[in-house]
């Protein structure tokens, strides 16, 4: 089992940064893929940014390459989402998740059903 806690949402204005933490605990292993996602009122919830626990793969959504960058700090077992020049857009519940398992193809990890664990979320809300 692995538990996950995010921190960090809040309210800014358009262009503003943010940073999300999301603590982990229980066990975890290298293999193990983390990411972001997000989801915003009458939305899906989308991939935004991932990374494997060791290693220094990343991945993101389209929407946000080059504003927001996933990094992780093993010795904390957290991983970070720093999130600049945000838009109204980005307002979402941004939710910490894990896929345990290893896919050949990196699309599998844009979809929340490859995701075994998730956390309860942290509010961003950007006014313009």
């Amino acid at each position: 089992q692995v538990q996950l806690v995010e921190s960090g949402g809040g309210l800014v204005q358009a262009g503003d940064s943010l940073r999300l933490s999301c603590a982990a605990s229980g066990r975890t292993f290298s293999t193990y893929f983390m990411a972001w996602f997000r989801q915003a009122p009458g939305k899906e919830r989308e991939f935004v940014a991932g990374i494997r626990w060791s290693g220094s793969n990343t991945l993101y959504a389209d929407s946000v390459k080059g504003r927001f960058t996933i990094s992780r700090d093993n010795a904390k077992n957290t991983v970070y989402l720093q999130m600049n020049s945000l838009k109204p857009e980005d307002t979402a519940v941004y939710y910490c998740a894990v896929d345990r398992n290893v896919h050949l193809s990196p699309s599998y990890y844009y979809s929340l059903h490859e995701y075994d664990y998730w956390g309860q979320g942290t509010q961003v809300t950007v006014s313009s």
